[in-house]
């Protein structure tokens, strides 16, 4: 039976084009029905039902072959969108560049897409002098579909009508060899869209694939191309770089590819001086994102800028500290300049900048818990992120022991054992409160 997880085998697999796709009956693979969302099979069911093709497609296909569980589900279809959405009452269209159909199920959103045909054809597409896809709505064929597709391993289909499995651009081979290979010519399709070189770099992180031989030199030679995509955009492939279970690999792969300067360039700067702090503090920031995704935890886009930026924040609050800034004024200030030139490489939601700059001004607010502050600070909603950020900094050797048994033991204890720890911490005296004194009246009055 077809499946390839745990299976690496070399194939010496030369570039072809193949004109007729391989079909691999329900017996001879490993793809199964049970391992399929049910909000995507009733999808696939009422498109066949209605008459329309219908495949599961892409990373889904391509993680159950690989024995993972995939994150979604996406279908293609011949339906166009709006037959989609005449067929489904739950069903949203969205997209202006590439024009597609979110079935909603709950929290749950199957994405569904009209297959597309090649560059060209119809009013809805248009590539700029460099040859970037500007608008791609235009509507082909299952096999149109597949060459359309950025990789090799994401054009596997597999049919609901027969639960057949179909490949037309030499995937499954792909997958069994361990390749991540472009579809067509690789310098052409980045062309087209230069965020593939990031999609490039997250595949091969996470599926501990290998890019096929030429792929990096043309990545080397088209990375600035990046500067031309949109921060908007560019925040949502940050997102899915890292906080998908495998963020630590995917710092290693886009350092590797020199990629990672192109989202953010201030902490690259850094690190291509040898500032061994920031490379540590980033390396074990991902370790704990992957470990609390892979334990069911919920992670925080803010922490992870918080995080992929301290370095720069750090660096520039000691200078202006230097200058005569408290700790505070200095983390206040390198925040806000840090965060301005970010927003020119990836944009940070408010919703995100404004807890980030809170993470990194606590950490001048943490050490001073005398009074009433230590409960404040508690009670503050973003204090868990704060507190994390803390322990992230002992973790990786900063003298913080002390302040981070104390916030933590401080978290455990009742009311009554509060107190005496912070009478312990002493720290001056107690405010006089001053009294008014009263005017008196003038004689005679």
């Amino acid at each position: 039976m077809l499946c390839y997880a745990d299976l690496k085998m070399p194939v010496n697999r030369q570039d072809y084009t193949i004109t007729k796709p391989r079909i691999i009956p329900r017996a001879e693979h490993c793809v199964s029905r049970g391992d399929i969302s049910e909000a995507a099979l009733k999808v696939l069911y009422r498109l066949h039902k209605a008459g329309y093709a219908a495949y599961l497609v892409g990373g889904g296909v391509r993680d159950l072959l690989l024995g993972k569980n995939p994150k979604d589900f996406d279908i293609a279809t011949d339906a166009t969108p709006e037959e989609l959405r005449k067929l489904f009452r739950n069903c949203r269209l969205i997209g202006r560049r590439f024009r597609l159909a979110h079935i909603h199920f709950g929290r749950e959103i199957i994405e569904v897409a009209t297959f597309r045909g090649p560059h060209g054809q119809g009013e809805g597409e248009g590539i700029s002098e460099e040859g970037m896809i500007l608008r791609d709505n235009v509507y082909g064929s299952l096999e149109e579909d597949a060459w359309r597709r950025d990789f090799t391993v994401n054009a596997l289909y597999y049919n609901i009508a027969d639960y057949s499995l179909v490949d037309y651009t030499g995937g499954l081979d792909d997958i069994q060899a361990g390749v991540l290979r472009v579809i067509g010519d690789a310098r052409t399709r980045i062309l087209e869209d230069p965020v593939r070189m990031l999609r490039a770099a997250r595949f091969a992180a996470k599926l501990n694939f290998q890019l096929e031989p030429g792929l990096r030199e043309v990545i080397h030679e088209l990375a600035d191309r990046l500067d031309d995509v949109p921060p908007a955009r560019l925040f949502d492939e940050v997102l899915k770089l890292f906080h998908a279970g495998y963020a630590q690999h995917s710092y290693e792969v886009l350092r590797d590819l020199d990629l990672f300067g192109y989202l953010f360039a201030q902490t690259d700067d850094l690190l291509a001086e040898g500032d061994a702090y920031t490379d540590a503090f980033i390396r074990q920031s991902l370790i704990n994102t992957d470990t609390r995704i892979h334990s069911g935890k919920g992670v925080n886009p803010a922490f992870l800028f918080a995080a992929l930026l301290w370095g720069p924040v750090r660096d520039e609050a000691q200078l202006l500290q230097e200058e005569g800034m408290t700790e505070l004024q200095a983390l206040q200030t390198a925040g806000n300049d840090i965060i301005a030139a970010q927003l020119e490489q990836v944009m940070i939601p408010k919703r995100f900048s404004f807890p980030t700059r809170e993470i990194w001004t606590s950490q001048a607010r943490l050490p001073r818990r005398n009074g009433k502050r230590a409960s404040r600070l508690m009670e503050q909603p973003r204090f868990r992120a704060c507190y994390d950020f803390l322990l992230l900094r002992c973790q990786i050797g900063e003298p913080l022991h002390e302040l981070c048994n104390w916030w933590t033991r401080f978290q455990e204890v009742g009311e009554e054992e509060r107190s005496i720890m912070l009478r312990q911490l002493g720290g001056g005296k107690p405010r006089s409160r001053r009294h008014r004194k009263s005017a008196k009246a003038p004689a005679g009055e």
